[in-house]
């Protein structure tokens, strides 16, 4: 692998040293991912035509092809003439770069080809492509120039199936598969340098020449790197990754966080919004979101590759633009804590990630609850700690344990990063479990299917699982044991299903009787209050009324 000087080193170096590394072929996928597993951050670009209609980019298109997955609400003749409107006057390839670069992000991924086969390039392979559309310009062309100018390695997300294209998976599928592969080539021939090809799988049978299409990459592209999907056939291929095949370099969890793996590559790809393309008011993660999903990423060994999707008008909306800028202000001052860094020792969870690099160890402190941040100790002395950018921080190892005690006045907005400097290299320590935190239970549970939707996906951290409770269920609990008290004065409450809940308290356990904090009519999406501090071990969400069974993604308690 490659080593980039990451240890003192100011933005602009970090972006020419990545860059750099994009665009150095070596033999083995050791020395061409290096720059990659460096990044840890890149921007994921869904657009085409069916901006337009503010829908999911290919699902949404109805089903032409029964061996195909898609079976959209969008009819056929509809979808597949969106691109005689599609018009992005305000596309600004320049601009998008600029923003992803605000952002922290160190290299980009944009949609050439998605499953509905529509090209976004100038196309003499294949007519339906941009050049037939009254805007006529290449915006892979231009996408390309603008971030080889600004130095930012760029990737090709081409999908090798194409729902429209009634060859495909039909007894004519060889030639399809032919047809594709020159658009491949095409793609890969004349817009410099990619750092990524990025093939897709719809869970169905991978019948796209796999030898073959990996040749054309490394033939003209050879320093480029390859996700794991072309040759993926199942739903439970895609559901459990972690292993790679010749010519894959790395794996991809989609819309989750990936499990702790700091030896073989891999990178969540998740969405900003609720869908992969653009939708008219739709409901986007907050910064502190982006940056706790990053860290617990990091802190995993992965990268996280964030979606945006661009608007019709061929810019990226400005609410996104601005998380997105808030996500780099916060990566200018705390970047060295994610770029160029090891996840570990201590794997993930909701309320800890923790990363290392040569003698340090960074803490990310996810969830404000308690001062006394316990952790098991490791087999290295730790010389100092202190918040990064910050003053330093109360610690001690005995009995088996690091107590780092970090006051909620220093607490930061979204993180708070606390660096330790060992004596020796923390490079060599084994991965450690963090001990639960909290115990989760419910009244009742969709199906009882406890596993899917159990009580402790409310308090998880992640606002893609949910606990669920029958659709029949109008009145239901959750509740949380800390195993130990937690001073708290603030909650945030998010329904997977908005307006399902119409009564509700929210309640803390003091001497075997439950007391309400806190009471409303409605939650919905995000619902966050604060109250007078109380310090419990157990607290609990009472659903009085609801229309049917609720559904709630996401309980945090913190101390603000």
């Amino acid at each position: 692998m490659k080593t980039l000087l990451l240890l003192v080193v100011s933005a602009g170096i970090l972006a020419a040293s990545l860059a750099a590394g994009a665009g150095d072929a070596g033999p083995s996928a050791e020395s061409r991912i290096g720059w990659w597993r460096q990044a840890r951050f890149g921007m994921f670009i869904h657009w085409g035509p069916v901006s337009l209609t503010g829908k999911e980019l290919s699902w949404s298109r109805a089903n032409s092809n029964t061996n195909c997955p898609n079976n959209g609400e969008t009819p056929i003749e509809v979808y597949d003439n969106l691109y005689k409107r599609f018009d992005p006057t305000n596309f600004d390839a320049n601009q998008w770069v600029r923003i992803a670069r605000t952002a922290g992000m160190k290299y980009m991924v944009f949609t050439a080809k998605h499953c509905d086969g529509f090209l976004l390039w100038d196309s003499k392979v294949d007519s339906y492509n941009m050049g037939a559309t009254p805007f006529h310009r290449d915006v892979c062309a231009e996408l390309a120039r603008a971030a080889h100018e600004q130095n930012e390695p760029l990737g090709w997300y081409f999908s090798p199936m194409d729902w429209r294209d009634p060859d495909c998976r039909s007894t004519n599928n060889a030639r399809f598969v032919k047809h594709s592969q020159a658009e491949l080539r095409e793609l890969l021939s004349h817009y410099g340098k990619i750092a990524v090809v990025w093939f897709d799988s719809d869970g169905r049978p991978a019948l796209w020449d796999p030898a073959n299409t990996y040749a054309i990459v490394h033939e003209l592209q050879p320093q480029s790197l390859v996700d794991n999907r072309l040759e993926m056939e199942t739903y439970d291929q895609w559901a459990h990754q972690g292993t790679l095949l010749t010519n894959q370099d790395f794996y991809t969890p989609e819309q989750r966080i990936g499990a702790y793996d700091d030896t073989t590559p891999w990178e969540t790809c998740m969405t900003l919004g609720t869908q992969w393309a653009w939708k008219p008011e739709d409901t986007l993660k907050t910064p502190g979101q982006v940056i706790h999903i990053l860290a617990e990423c990091a802190g995993g060994g992965g990268n996280l590759l964030l979606d945006v999707g661009p608007m019709p008008d061929g810019r990226i909306e400005p609410r996104q633009a601005d998380i997105l800028a808030k996500v780099g202000a916060w990566l200018a001052a705390n970047g060295e804590s994610i770029y160029g860094t090891r996840g570990g020792p201590w794997k993930p969870t909701a309320g800890i990630a923790s990363v290392r690099r040569g003698n340090a160890i960074y803490v990310h402190i996810l969830r404000n609850r308690g001062e006394a941040i316990e952790l098991p100790d490791i087999a290295a002395h730790v010389e100092s700690a202190a918040i990064l950018g910050g003053g330093p921080v109360n610690g001690r190892q005995e009995n088996g344990a690091l107590t780092l005690v970090v006051p909620m006045a220093q607490r930061g907005e979204y993180d708070t990063v606390v660096k330790l400097s060992l004596t020796g290299s923390a490079m060599g320590l084994a991965g450690v479990e963090l001990p639960a935190t909290c115990k989760a239970t419910a009244s009742n549970v969709y199906g009882k299917q406890d596993s899917q939707y159990g009580a402790s996906f409310a308090f998880d951290g992640d606002e893609q699982s949910r606990w669920a409770a029958d659709d029949t269920i109008k009145q239901a609990w959750v509740a949380v044991d800390f195993l130990k008290p937690q001073t708290v004065n603030y909650v945030r409450i998010c329904e997977a299903y908005p307006e399902r809940v119409r009564q509700f308290e929210l309640q803390s356990r003091e001497n075997g009787e439950w007391k309400t904090l806190l009471s409303g009519t409605a939650l919905g999406a995000s619902y966050e209050h604060s109250f007078a501090a109380v310090t419990s071990r157990e607290f609990r969400l009472n659903i009085l009324d609801a229309t049917q069974g609720p559904t709630i993604s996401e309980i945090e308690f913190s101390y603000k």
